[in-house]
């Protein structure tokens, strides 16, 4: 009884709701179609208003920009297209991206200095290069910060602005460069499956992770890795005015802020508005900061956040496991 009761409830509101629906639809449409095309007419003014607002507040910020100092993140791991470089797919730091929008604020003529908060474990070698030049081509000051970590790449990327600036828990350094591989030799031979390929040159395939490394091989990459880590410490060591010998003694440790302060790998600890005021003493007027974002769709949002909040707590590198032999900061 209660179950009929309940499913002529139900039936008496959905045959209410379509009643009502029909006279407020036949009023609207049939009885009061002029009155109609009025409220549309207010309705599609209104909704102007906001949009002619937005644009009217991007053209009077083009004419009469309220901003003297520009800020570029540099947030996660570094790569070129801002992939993944990790098995758990976190999304890296597109280094084409960040390049473009400092070369963006150094051609404003509101922009006299440069902020560059860098929050990153490091990445692809020419990449965070491609970054650190960027940053050393902008015509006027550049200060970097650091948020939670400034390793590896990061660092990198921070030897190419004038000064950077940590909290006394940020993570610093790791001057050093690794490369990785893995080796599948082991699996084939339980698979039972055999690898081969012709190449042409004898180290083409020094790295591949189907075949075991030789003494030359292993010789060979290490000397890529050996190369680059030499220029990693002289770049820093020129920019920093640092003995070559101190940045190799650190043994790409990393330090935290205030330790890395002590040993001059840093300029200074302080907050945001810390480094803010910085800016105002090199510049002499009050600063106001505008960020410069790359134009990303919501998804492209979504997943860069997950990276920041993903690496936050950093490692001194960035991990990767590749197939053949990846070199990285």
């Amino acid at each position: 009884m209660n179950d009929t009761s309940d499913r002529l409830g139900r039936l008496a509101v959905v045959l209410a709701a379509v009643l009502l629906a029909v006279l407020v639809a036949f009023a609207l449409f049939v009885d009061y179609a002029a009155d109609l095309a009025d409220v549309v007419g207010l309705l599609l003014v209104a909704a102007s208003v906001p949009l002619a607002a937005r644009v009217g507040g991007r053209i009077a910020g083009s004419l009469f920009p309220n901003y003297n100092v520009a800020e570029v993140a540099v947030e996660g791991p570094i790569t070129r297209d801002g992939g993944s470089t990790v098995p758990t797919g976190a999304v890296g730091q597109s280094a084409d991206d960040v390049v473009e929008q400092m070369e963006r604020a150094d051609e404003d003529d509101a922009v006299d200095a440069l902020l560059v908060k860098l929050n990153t474990p490091g990445g692809e070698i020419v990449p965070s290069d491609d970054i650190r030049l960027a940053a050393e081509r902008f015509d006027g000051p550049t200060v970097a910060y650091t948020t939670d970590v400034c390793a590896s790449g990061g660092y990198w990327i921070a030897s190419g602005c004038e000064e950077l600036w940590a909290r006394e828990g940020s993570v610093v350094g790791s001057i050093g460069v690794r490369g990785s591989r893995f080796t599948a030799t082991g699996l084939l031979d339980q698979l039972g499956v055999d690898y081969e390929q012709f190449t042409a040159g004898e180290f083409k395939e020094a790295g591949v992770p189907f075949t075991d490394l030789d003494d030359e091989e292993r010789e060979y990459l290490q000397g890529l890795i050996d190369d680059h880590y030499e220029n990693f410490v002289e770049t820093v060591a020129e920019s920093r005015d640092l003995d070559p010998e101190f940045v190799r003694s650190t043994e790409a440790k990393v330090y935290l802020g205030e330790e890395a302060a002590e040993l001059d790998l840093v300029d200074a600890l302080g907050t945001r508005e810390d480094v803010e005021d910085r800016l105002e003493e090199r510049l002499d007027v009050e600063v106001a900061v505008r960020e410069f974002e790359p134009s990303r769709g919501l998804a492209a949002r979504f997943r860069g956040g997950a990276a920041t909040v993903a690496y936050a707590l950093g490692r001194g590198v960035a991990d990767s496991v590749d197939g053949d032999a990846d070199f990285r900061l």
